[in-house]
């Protein structure tokens, strides 16, 4: 039999966990925005050897009209300032890769690739970009794939992927001033600061080279306009499945569109978010989300699969799903009080016995450690 190849582990930081009712448990830090309590998860992170973490900064709305802002839910206007955290959070790690998250819905590209290639300096090279697209208002499903909402997400991938080709550009030094109008064709103001929506470039203060060259660019994609975006400009994009046919689906799709850009010599992770919930003993893990639950006052559901069980169950779903085509997984905790450290102690050792994830961080930076290799 095959020796199974290493799969690759991130964990998605967000508060007190992924499960709105987490902020309310006895074991959650009661201070969430202090520098101790990130510091905290990220060194739990790094002790279970985990590659990266990504820190969210999603947009936060207001309630509209006739809305109430329900706390139960979880429901916050306050966020830590993702770029800002990171660079805290790589000086208080050594080897762990820090992803912080840009909403790059109104973002500039000489502001993005200055900010990150800074964070790659001060890292040592673990540094990386998650991009993330939040829309003004949620879409109703039901109205998802009508084709006028498909054409409004299309132009918005669209605009964000010309902004990541120029911040690529601009980590390499690109200076040529039409060598970057044509990455992004209309984009930037004409020398009269008209029709554009980007100031002229370069920006004569762009940060040196990042020791990586491109930090690694993340993306989360749930359909099938976000992973095409995903194989034409990531390194790694991370999919929702439920099933391993989801898997299947999503991984052909992106192939075929990693190839038809011209990317199909290089390496383009697809990883799977899953939010967990992990207990050794056969059982505690649903009791507990069924706790979680019974505090919410709802069973609550996501976007990714919910999974509730051993470190055994959750290493057999994991190795099924990389049969599919999965190269990783970004594991969402559900608390991280609880199952961030049950992540490096009981799963992590559950797949090093099974020879599927490494023992050590013998790589340096975060591309190597990805085989991505250097950035020319």
């Amino acid at each position: 039999m095959s020796t199974p190849q290493h799969l690759h582990l991130a964990a998605a930081l967000d508060g007190a966990g992924w499960h709105p009712a987490a902020r309310h448990q006895p074991e959650a830090d009661p201070r969430p925005f202090t520098l101790d309590h990130w510091a905290a998860q990220a060194r739990q992170a790094e002790a279970g050897l985990l590659d990266f973490i990504t820190v969210e900064d999603p947009l936060s709305r207001a309630p509209g009209p006739g809305e109430e802002l329900d706390r139960r839910l979880g429901h916050t206007l306050h966020r830590l300032d993702a770029i800002a955290l990171a660079g805290a959070l790589a000086a208080r790690t050594r080897h762990l890769g820090i992803i912080p998250t840009v909403v790059v819905n109104s973002a500039q590209p000489a502001p993005v690739a200055k900010a990150v290639a800074t964070l790659d300096h001060l890292s040592a090279g673990r540094a990386g970009l998650r991009t993330q697209l939040s829309p003004a208002k949620p879409i109703p499903l039901e109205t998802l794939f009508l084709p006028e909402v498909q054409a409004q997400i299309q132009q918005s991938f669209d605009r964000a992927a010309e902004l990541v080709r120029v911040v690529r550009a601009l980590w390499d030094g690109g200076t040529d001033e039409q060598a970057l109008r044509d990455l992004a064709p209309g984009r930037f103001a004409t020398a009269d600061g008209t029709d554009g929506e980007w100031p002229l470039l370069p920006d004569p203060s762009t940060a040196p080279r990042p020791p990586q060259g491109h930090p690694v660019v993340f993306t989360l994609a749930h359909i099938s306009v976000p992973w095409r975006y995903g194989a034409q400009v990531t390194d790694v994009v991370s999919i929702t499945p439920h099933g391993v046919e989801d898997v299947r689906t999503a991984v052909a799709e992106i192939r075929a569109e990693q190839q038809a850009v011209g990317r199909a010599g290089r390496t383009v992770h697809v990883f799977a978010d899953v939010l967990v919930h992990l207990d050794a003993e056969p059982g505690a893990a649903k009791a507990r989300r069924d706790r979680l639950d019974a505090t919410l006052g709802t069973e609550h559901t996501s976007d990714a699969l919910v999974f509730a069980g051993t470190p055994a169950e959750l290493a057999d779903l994991l190795q099924e799903w990389q049969q599919a085509g999965l190269t990783g997984y970004r594991l969402r905790p559900a608390t991280t009080a609880h199952d961030l450290p049950a992540i490096g102690t009981g799963l992590v050792p559950e797949l090093q016995r099974r020879g599927a994830y490494r023992t050590d961080y013998a790589e340096e930076t975060l591309r190597a450690r990805l085989g991505l290799g250097t950035a020319l």
